[in-house]
């Protein structure tokens, strides 16, 4: 529940109802799309302060608070108050979904057996896809009546998605506690440092290059390419969908590739996918983009935390799992903001998804350079 509400609810709702709100007049494109960028601002907020956050306050009324603040990000928007008002809880509802983000799947981890945790650790981000996927189908049928329903509903579908965690938190005997990450870094080798630098700069990259497809999508496909609302709700379906199955793709493509060549593997085919609009608008190349694109966005952060995991060791992956979280949330947030921008003085969405793909693109060509560093770093370490 916590990455169905964090992320498909708390961020990838809001996708949709671009289009509605600016031909209802009630923001302009680009404020809706500094609207978004809100989002990702408060994710970055969430994902420095959550950590802190669950070591000063009880996780059940932790957790039963970002549900509630995700809700009200919704209930309190049903007017077009001003955009000043939808900023502040487009920023609320990020910092809301980035607490679930962080706290829930550990929760989930620690609360599993140890032979289990692997696939309670791909179940856990398949919440992120449901989410989309069910926000795809909703809110179409919501904005046949109006804004005020679909942001109703959507506040709904927040509050019983936080009824049903907490009544299965309730039924814990004692919640576990999330265990504090030490340094981790004593005794690795050069080439293990380097390794875990290019990782998480390759996942920043994945920060920036994820953003035209989970923000500016529905509005591209439904006003600019003129596919109309419906098919571009369809479009964030598929790609809801890709992201069921992502985490399962991935730990498949773990298993046959390794870690970092499944991760190689993953930035390759995001990057072409989020090129393939810029090439193709037809409706073959639009749901290959968005079932592959949909499909790494949790893939991305699976393989990630993998590899991360596999250099590491298990002592040291939660404190370098929290900080390429962070690392990943501030390129987000500068992504969000600097996209919206480049998009208020072009007037397209078209250079957005080139330059998420060349962002992509760039990250494969770091992945690939892996072996040369970590040659030259371990050739360096014996002299």
């Amino acid at each position: 529940m916590a990455t169905f509400v964090g992320i498909g609810v708390a961020r990838f709702a809001y996708t949709p109802i671009i289009p509605a709100l600016v031909e209802a007049n009630w923001f302009t494109a680009t404020e809706a799309a500094y609207l978004g960028a809100a989002n990702l601002l408060g994710y970055l907020g969430g994902a420095i302060g959550a950590h802190t956050l669950s070591e000063r306050y009880k996780l059940r009324y932790m957790l039963g608070g970002a549900y509630i603040a995700v809700a009200l990000s919704f209930f309190l928007c049903l007017s077009p108050i001003g955009f000043a008002w939808f900023f502040i809880w487009r920023f609320v509802s990020g910092f809301a979904g980035a607490t679930l983000m962080v706290v829930g799947p550990s929760l989930a981890l620690s609360s599993t057996p140890a032979s289990q945790r692997p696939a309670t650790g791909a179940m856990v981000f398949t919440g992120i896809g449901i989410g989309a996927f069910l926000s795809a189908t909703a809110i179409p049928l919501f904005l046949n009546v109006g804004l005020v329903l679909a942001w109703i509903g959507l506040g709904v579908l927040a509050v019983a998605a936080g009824l049903v965690a907490d009544r299965a938190l309730a039924r814990l005997k004692s919640l576990p506690a999330i265990p504090h990450a030490g340094n981790g870094s004593e005794g690795l080798t050069a080439a293990q440092k380097w390794s875990i630098g290019i990782v998480m700069a390759a996942y920043a990259m994945d920060g920036v290059g994820f953003v035209p497809q989970t923000v500016f999508w529905v509005d591209y496909l439904a006003r600019e390419v003129g596919m109309g609302q419906t098919i571009a709700s369809f479009q964030w379906a598929v790609l809801g969908v890709g992201a069921v199955f992502g985490p399962f793709i991935a730990g498949r493509a773990a298993k046959k590739f390794g870690w970092h060549g499944a991760l190689l593997s993953g930035f390759l085919a995001k990057s072409i996918a989020t090129a393939l609009p810029v090439i193709s608008v037809s409706m073959a190349s639009i749901t290959v983009s968005s079932f592959i694109v949909g499909a790494m966005i949790p893939g991305i952060v699976a393989l990630t935390a993998g590899r991360l995991s596999e250099i590491m060791g298990p002592a040291g992956h939660k404190k370098i799992w929290g900080m390429a979280t962070a690392m990943f949330a501030a390129f987000q947030a500068a992504g969000g903001y600097a996209l919206a921008f480049v998009y208020s003085f072009l007037g397209t969405y078209e250079a957005l998804f080139s330059i998420g793909a060349v962002i992509l693109a760039s990250g494969v060509l770091l992945l690939s350079t892996r072996y040369l560093i970590v040659r030259k770093a371990t050739q360096m370490e014996k002299n």
